[in-house]
């Protein structure tokens, strides 16, 4: 089967192996900068990203509940 110029498939509709390749390079990067601007990329351990995690939570909380009591004039 021969691709239809300047396509990315096949006449059957089947992908080519360079737009796979792409598709898969490009939701990689996504991933690793999706780590990365998160800030839990790198060499950590379980428990220093498990603390992260822990920390923005709670400060997450305390922002909801300093919302709240804005809301209700407090």
């Amino acid at each position: 089967m021969t691709e239809p110029e300047g396509t990315d498939y096949t006449n059957a509709g089947v992908p080519n192996f360079d737009y796979v390749r792409d598709k898969i390079d490009k939701r990689f990067a996504t991933a690793e900068g999706s780590t990365e601007l998160a800030g839990i990329g790198g060499e950590e351990t379980v428990e220093s990203l498990d603390k992260k995690l822990a920390d923005r939570d709670e400060a997450a909380k305390s922002k909801l509940d300093e919302i709240r009591r804005s809301m209700r004039g407090e």
